[in-house]
């Protein structure tokens, strides 16, 4: 028994294969997009792996949404006065900025805490 699962419709064309709406009407994005993504427990530490030996301070944890993750992500940047990035739930700022990070979080209501060596 093999199941199908429609792709393209001629009524309203391209459908989202989760939930079978047309993409225009799709509420799956919409429900991704609102989900928060951290667990609360705010965790700031420095890493190196997989990225030449170059370090960047990394922070876990945050319990905000996609958008307020890249709108957090651009807050510590300007802060470090450095690059950096959010991506998968953390935020990637390029550099030993851990001190700058943790004083940054605190004054926007966290309680980070340092993780790692």
């Amino acid at each position: 028994m093999t199941t199908t699962r429609l792709v393209y419709s001629t009524e309203g064309g391209r459908t989202c294969p989760t939930c079978r709406q047309a993409q225009a009407d799709c509420r799956c994005a919409a429900r991704t997009a609102a989900q928060v993504l951290g667990d609360g427990k705010v965790r700031v530490s420095r890493s190196s792996a997989g990225r030449g030996g170059k370090l960047v301070t990394v922070v876990q944890g945050l319990p905000l949404t996609a958008a307020e993750l890249e709108a957090c992500a651009k807050r510590l940047k300007a802060a470090c006065g450095s690059g950096g990035t959010a991506k998968e739930g953390r935020v990637e700022i390029q550099g030993d900025h851990v001190e700058r990070v943790m004083k940054a979080l605190q004054a926007e209501g966290y309680a980070p805490k340092r993780a790692g060596a």
